[in-house]
């Protein structure tokens, strides 16, 4: 064994032991040199080694710093591959759910935004001042579908950055991601069509479902790898599906995020039984790591993937102003779009487009992942310390989300009651399914500051689960 394989070794062993913990930062190279007597560039090598084996993860100008161990191996997958539902019927709990939390004096735990401190306020005032001080009467009529062309160029920009052709011409501009993705679902479905989605999955396309009155199967998902390849041709062998929703980066709820060779395959799969993809991207460039993945949609020659994306994570969430990239279907797209909403806000699409001229959107997206990293390893490290054992907590590299199971006897909607009552919010399992199969589960959302508030909130559920696991 050459000299920096010992090094990584030693190094893991006390990773391993706890010496180092998840969020740690390592000794920097120099410092280890002059611990070791070893010379930088064997130093160097066993980091490297460290960073290839998953280990440790560098952050520019910043070190190597420990990533918190994995526990997929550890999920409690359904017992059915397949969850099959003629009908989905979970509209009224989410809007309970979702009603009895909002409340601005709760810890927002159970939020599926991530903190609105994170995001550039005043930039974005003083690009809606610039905006309206511009506005005349040729653009402040209403803005008909496909949107804003200043704003659908530089959305093609950023996908032409990336490598992939998108004219501006297939973007629609929509009121959020949710209207991108429910346009997309009506112009691949008619009622009574069935629709695969992920096992769990986010409860905005279980709502979609119920509205257009759908048919789903839900398909085993990892919160590592996402969905369950071998599940999903089952699906396809069996049912009729002629759509399949999904999320291929940081899963809402689970984090799951595919690796390419996953996507590849994926695709494959469908378009071999002529299926089209609603690829639901909104946390796409809330990545860990230094090289941004790439979409479904990169591989996508035939058409049949409609990629749909969104500031309302990233940037400005109370814009609303999320796109589809629908290829041959947009201007179906637009169609109905012109019979629901009718258009976007024309304003909104004026100033993140003035925005994103200025080219602060990266910066600021560099920032903002390296941000949600941090506050997600120390939320981390503290729920590991303060729950009980039993609690099991699945951590997915990227995005601002724990999915957490406590044990099967559980029932975390009675946890989230009993949270609120505390005033704290958490998202409990049974939004993210159309049966109970995900009662025991929760979802936390970790992108808060961690100071005295969330310290207390998160010592509180502990004290909570406490309770409960004595009762059953």
């Amino acid at each position: 064994m050459s000299r920096y394989e010992q090094l990584a070794l030693q190094l893991q062993e006390q990773i391993s032991s706890g010496v180092w913990q998840a969020g740690d930062k390592l000794p920097s190279l120099r410092e280890t040199v002059r611990r070791s007597g070893l010379s930088l560039m064997t130093v160097f090598n066993a980091y490297q080694l460290l960073e290839s084996q998953g280990w440790v993860r560098s952050r520019p100008q910043s070190g190597y710093f420990v990533v918190p161990v994995l526990q997929a191996a550890h999920y409690s997958l359904p017992l059915q591959p397949l969850q099959p539902a003629e009908t989905v019927d979970i509209n009224a709990f989410i809007f309970n759910v979702l009603q009895a939390g909002n409340n601005s004096d709760c810890v927002a735990l159970g939020s599926a935004f991530p903190d609105p401190s994170l995001f550039p306020q005043h930039q974005l005032s003083r690009s809606l001042i610039r905006v309206a001080r511009q506005l005349s009467s040729a653009n402040t009529d209403v803005s008909l579908p496909p949107g804003c062309a200043d704003l659908r160029r530089s959305i093609a920009q950023r996908y032409a950055a990336k490598g992939m052709e998108i004219s501006p011409d297939e973007i629609v501009i929509t009121s959020g991601a949710l209207e991108a993705l429910n346009l997309s679902l009506q112009a691949l479905t008619q009622p009574g069509d069935w629709v695969v989605v992920e096992s769990p999955a986010f409860y905005g396309a279980l709502q979609a479902i119920e509205r257009h009155h759908l048919k789903t199967v839900a398909v085993a998902t990892d919160p590592q790898r996402g969905m369950d390849l071998d599940a999903l041709a089952q699906a396809l062998q069996q049912y009729p599906i002629k759509a399949c929703w999904l999320m291929s980066h940081c899963q809402n709820p689970l984090g799951a995020s595919m690796s390419t060779a996953h996507k590849q395959q994926l695709l494959a799969l469908l378009t071999e039984h002529g299926v089209s993809l609603i690829e639901d991207d909104v946390y796409g460039e809330l990545y860990a790591g230094l090289v941004t993945p790439l979409p479904v949609k990169a591989w996508d020659n035939t058409g049949q993937v409609l990629h749909c994306g969104s500031f309302s994570k990233t940037l400005a969430t109370g814009f609303r102003i999320g796109w589809v990239a629908a290829g041959q279907q947009a201007q179906a797209i637009q169609r109905l779009q012109l019979m629901s909403t009718l258009s976007t806000s024309t304003p909104m699409q004026l100033a993140l487009a003035d925005y994103l001229s200025a080219h602060h959107y990266d910066k600021h997206l560099h920032t903002l992942r390296r941000t949600l990293e941090q506050r997600k390893h120390i939320f981390y490290r503290a729920i590991k310390r303060e729950f009980p054992d039993v609690v099991r907590v699945h951590y997915a590299e990227g995005s601002y989300f724990l999915w957490l199971e406590l044990p099967t006897d559980c029932c975390a909607t009675e946890l989230y009651w009993r949270a609120l009552k505390a005033g704290i919010t958490i998202a409990p399992g049974r939004m993210f399914a159309a049966g109970e199969q995900y009662r025991h589960c929760f979802r936390l959302n970790v992108s808060l500051p961690w100071n005295t508030v969330s310290e207390a909130a998160i010592k509180q559920l502990a004290t909570l689960i406490d309770g409960q696991l004595a009762l059953v």
